[in-house]
């Protein structure tokens, strides 16, 4: 609940939001904050962890309708994990911004994809660097977690038409997350706009060439 009330705060204050901020949100008393957590930074930890984990990604894809045709299952997960994606880049820019984390630290940084929930120093406390500051982002090991976990959740979404596909939901599903996540990273100040979610299940389904019969 506290972590809960306490993003779209971080999202807008980084680390200028104030605990008695937080409790109003929350609904509850400041001193509620502090039954629960140390201080402010760990609460900002919690935001970070809890913007970068995949499970609530992970649940909206368990959503999606295998009764659906392929390219609708697809296009719903491209929407879900741009939500992620963007809400992640939010809390952690704002932190960034507002000098709570180190640059290079944290966030979906190519085709890695989107960081994980991973334990840091090995036991969930905060990843303190030589300089003091706090490191949001979980190890590599964690990250490789978040993207095949991501990736699994894919597959499952293209199994029934295994048959339909040349190449293995696997593969299909790696080439999904690496497009995808190279169209987040492409919306560069003055760049052409980045595929849409139907253009880029449009392309992986079925390339980028007319073929005969076709209307275009």
């Amino acid at each position: 609940m506290i972590v809960a009330a306490a993003l779209p705060l971080v999202a807008e204050y980084g680390a200028a939001v104030t605990t008695s901020q937080i409790a109003r949100a929350a609904g509850i008393g400041e001193a509620t904050i502090f039954r629960a957590f140390k201080d402010k930074d760990e609460v900002l930890d919690a935001c970070v962890a809890e913007a970068v984990g995949t499970d609530h990604v992970l649940r909206e894809l368990a959503t999606v309708s295998l009764d659906e045709p392929l390219d609708v299952r697809l296009t719903e997960a491209a929407e879900a994990l741009r939500a992620h994606m963007e809400r992640m880049g939010t809390v952690v820019g704002a932190l960034h911004a507002s000098g709570h984390l180190r640059p290079g630290r944290d966030g979906p940084d190519g085709p890695d994809g989107p960081d994980g929930r991973g334990d840091r120093d090995g036991g969930g406390g905060r990843d303190e660097g030589r300089d003091g500051q706090h490191g949001a982002g979980p190890p590599p090991d964690a990250r490789a977690r978040s993207f095949v976990a991501l990736r699994d959740a894919v597959v499952e979404l293209i199994e029934p038409d295994r048959d339909a596909c040349r190449l293995s939901p696997e593969k299909v599903a790696t080439a999904f997350l690496g497009l995808l996540f190279t169209r987040l990273h492409a919306a560069a100040p003055g760049a052409e706009a980045p595929l849409s979610p139907e253009e880029l299940i449009a392309v992986l389904l079925h390339g980028s060439l007319n073929h005969p019969g076709s209307d275009r």
